[in-house]
């Protein structure tokens, strides 16, 4: 048995954060898990073993996601942040409006949406990616399927991004955060059924709370999941979509060509570019990876895009080719705390992607700006400067 190699890496330096990738490789050269002094970290870096930590929920805790202590504290009761069998009682009640049964009746009003939304851009000629479409079109889908109106439909951009924010280390973006995070978790704790749309997911957690289904007092971090965890992540997929179809014009020719490549294309996207950075866990005993042993009570940071870019995995995992269909990647995590909302997510883009394929022969885009972030690696501002429709 030995320690694991260490790295001077900061995991949420700037420039690691806004281009992880080259230091992903050089981490995953050194071993399956890399001690950070630096974050005070053990990272786990290959496909495998960020694979198998997913399914040990025994030795790989979920109360400690975050990177800091506060934000693992206010995140107490949700089922992000704990373990079986909260987490499954818990869970439950998240995934009852997110099954493929519930989303069956959504799926037609999506795809409605996004054709509307792509033909009006596509019309345009020229667009702002992430706002006109990235945020628009999964901000106004949540809003809707939760039941949120008036000035929390208005923050939830703000409260979504910083609730991601928070859960880096004590950086200067994580003390930024704090206070908007704090908003939205105050709305989420005095939120009574009557602030959300009758007939709406949010009404019928509510409910269930009622019938004793979910704990008392739970429906709230229930709601904030929902907003929490599933927006930036989903609008960071999506502004994703738009860049890589506009910089491989060539992968979006195949699914013009084939439409039933449309789940390859989002599989791929999701690996290519994994939009979590890093999440976090604590191993509950000392647990040896490849002979390296992490010690109890160590903070462990999972690299999803490391593993999806893990050369023992995929064959040439640097270019970008949906025809690959990497059904399993880790960008959605995996096992017990697999993304609850994955369907939705997969809804959406699915929509975004058929109305591209079926509007547009080839996006012009400018260079995407990206600021840095402590978790969810996404795209700022993307300027389509022109469409060539089909």
């Amino acid at each position: 048995m030995s320690t694991p190699p260490t790295s001077d890496v900061d995991l949420f330096a700037d420039e690691v954060v806004l281009d992880p990738y080259p230091v992903y490789a050089e981490l995953r050269e050194r071993g399956p898990v890399v001690h950070l002094p630096e974050n005070d970290v053990y990272a786990l870096t290959r496909y495998d073993v960020v694979r198998r930590s997913l399914a040990d929920w025994e030795s790989f805790s979920s109360t400690s996601i975050a990177f800091n202590p506060m934000a693992n504290e206010a995140l107490t009761g949700t089922s992000l942040a704990s373990d079986p069998p909260v987490h499954t009682q818990l869970r439950a009640t998240l995934t009852e409006n997110l099954s493929p049964r519930a989303l069956r009746g959504l799926k037609a009003g999506i795809e409605t949406k996004a054709d509307a939304l792509v033909a009006q851009l596509v019309e345009k000629g020229s667009f702002e990616a992430i706002d006109a479409l990235a945020r628009a079109f999964p901000l106004e889908v949540v809003a809707d399927l939760i039941g949120f109106t008036g000035h929390v439909r208005d923050n939830m951009l703000r409260w979504g991004q910083a609730a991601m924010q928070v859960l880096g280390p004590l950086n200067q973006r994580t003390a930024e955060n704090f206070p908007i995070a704090g908003e939205l978790y105050a709305w989420c704790s005095q939120v009574k059924a009557d602030n959300l749309a009758e007939g709406s997911v949010g009404r019928g957690i509510f409910e269930a709370e009622a019938r004793g289904a979910i704990p008392a007092d739970t429906a709230g971090h229930i709601i904030h999941q929902y907003l929490g965890a599933g927006v930036d992540t989903t609008i960071a997929a999506i502004g994703n979509i738009v860049a890589l179809f506009a910089r491989h014009p060539d992968q979006l020719a195949l699914v013009r060509e084939n439409p039933s490549l449309v789940p390859a294309a989002f599989n791929e996207v999701l690996r290519f570019w994994a939009p979590v950075h890093a999440w976090g866990r604590r191993v509950t005993k000392d647990v040896t990876i490849e002979g390296a042993i992490v010690p109890e009570g160590a903070q462990v940071a999972i690299l999803f895009g490391a593993g999806n870019r893990d050369p023992r995995h995929y064959e040439n995992p640097d270019a970008f080719l949906l025809e690959r269909n990497p059904v399993d990647h880790l960008s959605f995590g995996y096992g017990p705390h697999g993304c609850a909302g994955q369907g939705l997510a997969r809804l959406e883009a699915h929509a975004v992607i058929e109305a591209l394929s079926r509007r547009v022969e080839r996006l012009v885009a400018g260079p995407e700006v990206r600021v840095p972030s402590n978790t969810t690696r996404s795209i700022e501002k993307l300027p389509v400067l022109e469409v060539i429709p089909a």
